[in-house]
């Protein structure tokens, strides 16, 4: 590729694209300067060094993830739309290795609060869990959970660590019931006998 048009953005999605094929702890400003047919001096004109391309990576890998997943659960509510948007995350995750990895990643707080990407997630996400009638501190408490049995689920999915031979789709189908059994009694801060259908 020519240098003309280099921008952080065209670095990013190249970087993004990379990350699928080869991880994405193995991104190298090396490497896409190679990409580019640039030294890597002239990355540093549009990207500050490595955390700055990584976190740019999470920002644009985290707006296409909640775009599949705000188009899944589009018109749907209740168990549908949870099963929409854990069926989208899943996708996403096992389809899109190096940009899922990039979601993980902790970013500095400062930046979060300047990313429509992120705040969309929040929405969407929250929006999905006050239909089941839960507010904070509770609704931090699903995101938690709901956050830890998808990313977990994928990680072992991806990684092969599911040996039995059911197949693993059933095994996800049924996670997804009893989080949605889960969402519906939720054990209410300062209510934990108070059950709420």
């Amino acid at each position: 590729m020519v240098r003309a048009g280099l921008t952080a953005e065209r670095i990013t999605a190249a970087a993004a694209d990379l990350a699928d094929e080869v991880g994405f702890e193995n991104v190298t400003l090396s490497a896409l300067a190679r990409h580019f047919g640039v030294k890597d001096a002239s990355l540093y004109s549009h990207i500050r060094n490595l955390q700055d391309l990584r976190t740019r990576m999470a920002f644009l890998a985290g707006g296409e993830m909640i775009d599949r997943i705000a188009a899944a659960v589009a018109g749907r509510a209740g168990k549908d739309a949870l099963a929409a948007f854990a069926g989208a995350y899943r996708e996403f995750a096992l389809k899109r290795p190096g940009r899922y990895a990039a979601t993980q990643i902790r970013i500095d707080q400062s930046l979060v609060a300047t990313s429509p990407a992120l705040r969309r997630t929040a929405e969407i996400t929250y929006g999905m869990l006050r239909a089941y009638g839960l507010e904070e501190p509770d609704l931090t408490d699903a995101v938690r959970l709901l956050r830890s049995t998808f990313h977990g689920y994928c990680a072992l999915e991806a990684s092969g660590g599911f040996g039995a031979p059911r197949d693993v789709r059933r095994s996800w189908d049924k996670a997804i019931d009893a989080l949605h059994i889960t969402l519906r009694h939720w054990p209410r801060e300062g209510q934990q006998d108070h059950d709420h259908d």
